[in-house]
């Protein structure tokens, strides 16, 4: 099975403009199992991991409520962030400048058709990555996502989830707080869940600033062992511009 990926760092990257390019590449493998299907083909499908971080921006999911924001339009211009619906799951989440945000966008018939499965993949990849630093970090029951200090009044959440998937393809996909400005979550109910704090890796570790990049090199690490794939290419491509060699 094609379990090879292609990791593209986008660096810093517009919201809209990097879910223009994740619908590209998830029309394009839907466009490619289709075909199969119609023709009796086994072209192998590709498999993607964009690593992106977006200027501040508010996202609500299709099953989330837009009272959980709760700033008007006004005032999210005086703080040069920006607001979107979009068709993932979930609620409410704030994206931002020193948060890693990683789309895999996979077919899962590359690798097993469990969509809960792959929740649990993701989560995991994460609470390993942050055991590297030294953190304890959990699952909580019933709150897609990773937590530190579950089940106490000190429960704070350091990464959030939200995925779509169709015919088995993948698409959004999580955004772990590493050097993030939390005071942006004030404006939101984050994730819909009321009385729960965040947090940020470098708040836990009590230090200025965390390299983004070793961070990144961890996710990929664990991600590579868990899904038991391999990167297409050892490249880790840095653009400024949408990479039309993946369109």
């Amino acid at each position: 099975m094609g379990k090879f990926l292609q990791v593209v760092d986008l660096g810093q990257k517009d919201y809209k403009e990097t879910w223009d390019l994740q619908e590209s590449l998830f029309q394009n493998i839907l466009q490619i199992k289709s075909t199969n299907r119609k023709n009796d083909l086994a072209e192998t499908t590709p498999n993607y991991f964009l690593f992106v971080e977006h200027p501040h921006v508010y996202t609500l999911g299709k099953s989330g409520h837009i009272e959980n924001l709760l700033i008007s339009e006004e005032r999210l211009k005086t703080i040069n962030a920006k607001f979107y619906k979009i068709n993932r799951g979930g609620d409410i989440t704030y994206h931002g400048p020193g948060q890693i945000v990683g789309y895999p966008i996979l077919d899962l018939e590359n690798f097993f058709t469990d969509i809960h499965k792959y929740l649990r993949f993701l989560e995991e990849m994460i609470i390993r990555t942050l055991a590297e630093y030294g953190l304890k970090a959990e699952r909580s029951n019933g709150e897609t996502g990773v937590w530190l200090d579950v089940g106490t009044p000190f429960a704070r959440k350091i990464c959030a989830l939200g995925v779509r998937a169709s015919r088995w393809v993948t698409m959004h996909g999580f955004a772990l707080n590493v050097n993030t400005d939390l005071g942006y979550f004030d404006n939101m109910i984050p994730c819909g869940i009321k009385g729960k704090a965040v947090t940020s890796l470098n708040v836990e570790l009590g230090k200025t600033e965390i390299s983004v990049d070793d961070v990144k090199e961890k996710l990929l690490k664990h991600f590579l062992i868990l899904f038991e794939a391999e990167v297409q290419s050892t490249e880790v491509i840095h653009t400024e511009q949408i990479p039309n060699l993946f369109l």
